[in-house]
């Protein structure tokens, strides 16, 4: 990792911790039959919108209080912290959180996306991977999009400078010129790619699949499995929803992505909503784990876990 990488991403922790503060100081609820959701504003875990806007929840009799983050390493935080019951978060920040919080569970893996792509300017003089080199590129560290733009770079042999900037900024820093390229997840990818118009270039690299998870803590599966349970059967109908891409369905998602109905109906034929809890995912974990300390994200010299004891399979069988 280079000096500014490093420097940036130590910032971004920073603004992260307060962003935590901010966005989930209510904390959870005692009634075992309420659960609070952190959720990711991502089309990966699209279920939850579903889920809450048709009635799927109340189906199976849990209320279910969602609360929202722009990314996996700010709801990881939370769910750490006791903030809430059950969380949204990509594979990536997931491997590192675990070694610093052994207390989390990994209790579902709802989604698999292959549809990362790098989004360029074309007036920056970029039109292939190759183009990256040298080229100062906007990602929000730590996340699943920092490793897709990192893997693809070691792929094509390319070094370029990586910038820290949040999802939330990701659009207004590509389209005011402030970063040559992005690299984001949905639905800030989809709205990039709006914003340049003409000007933006879709590149992809690298050998990344994204498993968008979900995440609970030993207190919370202890105290609230039953609900945990009904969650899930309303996520898993949420999920055939999402795949048969139901009206209701594709409108409960636009509405909690700000997404144009009519293209996110092609963003979600990307995405496998199968739910499901792999064995071979703690393999994955371990890979994405020895990458986030090659860059310093995991303390050097830690001993990474075997990632398959965090793999609370009593919800979902594969």
């Amino acid at each position: 990792m280079t000096t500014s990488l490093r420097r940036v991403f130590l910032s971004a922790i920073a603004v992260l911790a307060i962003a935590v503060s901010a966005t989930a100081c209510a904390g959870t609820d005692s009634d075992s039959d309420t659960l609070t959701v952190g959720f990711v504003v991502d089309p990966s875990w699209a279920q939850i919108p579903v889920a809450a806007e048709t009635g799927l929840f109340d189906d199976q009799d849990v209320k279910v209080n969602v609360v929202n983050f722009s990314s996996g390493v700010e709801a990881l935080q939370a769910l750490a912290a006791g903030q809430v019951d059950i969380t949204t978060a990509a594979d990536v920040p997931t491997s590192a959180a675990i070694v610093r919080n052994p207390a989390l569970r990994i209790v579902g893996d709802g989604s698999r996306w292959q549809g990362s792509k790098i989004v360029a300017r074309r007036d920056a003089g970029i039109n292939t991977t190759a183009d990256l080199a040298g080229k100062s590129i906007g990602t929000p560290l730590g996340t699943s999009a920092a490793y897709y733009i990192s893997n693809a770079l070691t792929a094509g042999n390319l070094e370029a400078d990586l910038v820290q900037v949040s999802p939330a900024a990701v659009v207004t820093a590509v389209s005011q010129r402030n970063v040559d390229a992005v690299s984001i997840f949905q639905p800030y990818q989809a709205q990039a790619i709006e914003a340049l118009g003409k000007d933006a270039v879709e590149l992809t690299g690298g050998t990344y699949s994204q498993h968008s998870l979900y995440l609970s803590t030993e207190t919370a599966i202890s105290a609230k499995s039953d609900a945990i349970t009904k969650f899930f059967s309303a996520i898993r109908e949420a999920g055939a929803s999402l795949t048969s891409k139901n009206d209701e369905a594709v409108d409960a998602v636009a509405k909690s992505t700000q997404l144009d109905a009519n293209l996110l109906r092609s963003i979600l034929g990307e995405f496998d909503f199968t739910l499901q809890l792999a064995p071979d995912l703690a393999t994955n974990l371990h890979e994405l784990a020895e990458w986030a300390q090659a860059e310093g994200n995991i303390v050097a010299g830690v001993g990474l876990p075997d990632y398959a004891t965090f793999l609370e399979t009593r919800f979902i069988t594969y």
